[in-house]
């Protein structure tokens, strides 16, 4: 069993780290494989909508981390992203990361458990946490909870230290995410993967 965890801020020892870090303590003692991986301050492009990709099985452009993680994150039973709120929404690199990551990794990323977390210092949480889960929920992928929303606040990491009820979600967060990877590997062993059409395609350039 594995996760791996994604560090979308460009400071290494900042709040998200402190967040992810948290988690991490659990799934160690879970028996749960960790891969951490820090974004930081990597020059990351955005997609132009090359189509390279669906020939190569991987991003076109190789000077970047988008196709080290997408290997990693291919062996992975979870993924945790975790993003720092910058003007109301998610790390801009980061972002670009994942669209580049699930758009162009060819593998089958049903029943991964995916699993958003954020750091703020006020507000704008939510928006960022919504930015990130989209590209679970368009993978076919669980998207695990805590008891509250995902996030701690701080404007530092030893902020974060004093958010008890914070770090308290992320230990939660990490055990139903482990409950939930173990689940889906049994349900696989015993069932298989759901069936998916595929096919459909709505476009209504026809008028109609």
């Amino acid at each position: 069993m594995k996760v791996l965890l994604i560090n979308g801020s460009a400071h290494p020892k900042g709040c998200t780290d402190r967040a992810l870090r948290e988690m991490e303590k659990i799934f160690t003692a879970e028996g749960v494989e960790v891969e951490y991986f820090h974004v930081g301050k990597a020059a990351v492009r955005g997609c132009v909508a090359c189509g390279a990709c669906e020939k190569l099985g991987r991003c076109v452009f190789n000077d970047d981390p988008v196709n080290g993680v997408a290997k990693a994150f291919e062996t992975a039973d979870g993924l945790v992203v975790g993003s720092p709120v910058y003007y109301a929404h998610a790390n801009g690199g980061l972002l670009a990361l994942l669209d580049r990551l699930f758009y162009s990794s060819p593998f089958d990323k049903s029943m991964k458990v995916g699993a958003a977390v954020v750091s703020s210092r006020r507000a704008g949480s939510t928006s960022a946490f919504d930015d990130i889960n989209k590209h679970f929920t368009i993978s076919g992928m669980p998207v695990a909870s805590a008891n509250y929303w995902n996030e701690v606040h701080g404007f530092t990491a030893e902020d974060v230290e004093k958010d008890l009820e914070g770090l308290q979600t992320m230990r939660n967060l990490a055990r139903n995410m482990t409950f939930l990877m173990k689940s889906i590997a049994l349900g696989k062993e015993a069932y298989g993967l759901p069936a998916r059409e595929r096919g459909a395609f709505t476009s209504f350039g026809d008028g109609k």
